[in-house]
């Protein structure tokens, strides 16, 4: 996990939506596959296992019961963006399907050829109908296909100027719903070379992202509910140090301004990750260059025996770059260590 990082248009950073944590971890899980530096079709499926859910801070004991819920909520929940032309509202998600992870399996199985794929869906859906009856476990190996609503596709991929960005282990450990907006907001802001920044936002802005509506009007309320809550997460389970102060205007308060900073180990690690491409990775599970990274990734997608290991809808290119991220996490990278020796990499 150490690898996966989430990308936003600032927009999303700044709009109104109000998420519950495990929605919010639903979201953080696709966005770590988004594919970086490329545009993604608006259709394109993302894959939520139990496994991903639980790396974001998930319940092992009930996260299929987890992913059901937030999957279903998600599915009623907008956000409304701030544009030239207005306030504009949409939808997160256009499609969810869930289904057991070897029930799927027998499914590929069944139809195995690309002329079967709508046989194949129309059996997945049938699973995700019967998945709504009340009689599944907390513990079934669940496995979540989402696919984000095309309007909000553009604000999620492909993205040039004005995104945020960070490490999905960054908040893992967040329990706090203000936490998951207000981190991202700090990260905005962040400087890339000092490792410090700054900002400030009215109080009146804050509510309206956090969707406060009349929720905590009094400003110690907000205070102690809110930003203590979500500064305190920061300071104790992220890579920032932050702090804040109110801000009056005569005698009322009327925002609050953020100062942060990475913190120590984050900036010595950041500073590591600052290398020639055709260097070795000691630090990679299986030594090679980020050059030969991309390029045995790209060879290993074209690989007949991983065909079936492509996620269904993935591109040949998403796929490849998948499997270069799969190559820098120490689990994953072994499951790839004899099919790089048929595509012509020599391990040392």
């Amino acid at each position: 996990m150490s690898n996966d990082l989430i990308v936003m248009d600032n927009s999303i950073v700044t709009s109104a939506y109000n998420l519950s944590v495990n929605e919010q971890r639903l979201i953080l899980c696709a966005l770590k596959q988004m594919p970086k530096g490329m545009s993604v079709a608006p259709d394109t499926p993302f894959y939520i296992t139990r496994d991903d859910f639980i790396e974001l801070g998930a319940d092992p004991n009930v996260v299929a019961r987890e992913i059901r819920t937030a999957t279903r909520e998600l599915m009623k929940k907008s956000l409304f963006v701030r544009t030239n032309e207005g306030v504009v509202q949409f939808q997160w998600l256009r499609q969810v399907l869930r289904y057991d992870r070897n029930a799927e399996q027998k499914l590929r199985e069944k139809y195995p050829n690309p002329s079967d794929y709508d046989k194949y869906m129309n059996a997945l859906r049938m699973y995700n109908l019967i998945d709504a009856l009340p009689t599944h476990k907390a513990d079934d190996n669940i496995v979540a296909r989402i696919i984000f609503s095309p309007e909000i596709m553009p604000l999620l991929s492909d993205l040039k100027a004005s995104f945020t960005q960070f490490l999905a282990q960054d908040v893992a450990e967040f329990s706090s719903i203000y936490t998951y907006r207000i981190y991202p907001l700090l990260r905005q802001y962040l400087n890339k070379d000092t490792g410090k920044g700054w900002t400030q936002i009215d109080f009146d802005d804050l509510r309206y992202m956090l969707m406060l509506l009349d929720k905590y009007p009094a400003t110690k309320d907000l205070r102690v509910n809110v930003i203590d809550v979500a500064i305190k997460e920061i300071n104790e389970k992220s890579p920032l140090k932050a702090q804040y102060e109110l801000i009056k205007k005569g005698r009322k308060f009327v925002a609050v301004k953020f100062t942060f900073e990475l913190k120590e180990k984050a900036k010595k690690t950041k500073e590591n990750k600052i290398r020639d491409p055709n260097t070795v990775d000691m630090l990679a599970p299986i030594k090679m260059t980020d050059k030969q990274r991309q390029t045995f990734a790209s060879k290993l997608a074209e690989l007949r025996e991983l065909g079936d290991y492509a996620p269904i809808g993935m591109s040949m290119k998403e796929y490849a770059k998948k499997i270069e991220n799969d190559l820098l996490d120490p689990q994953k990278a072994e499951f790839y260590r004899p099919y790089l020796a048929k595509v012509g990499f020599t391990i040392k």
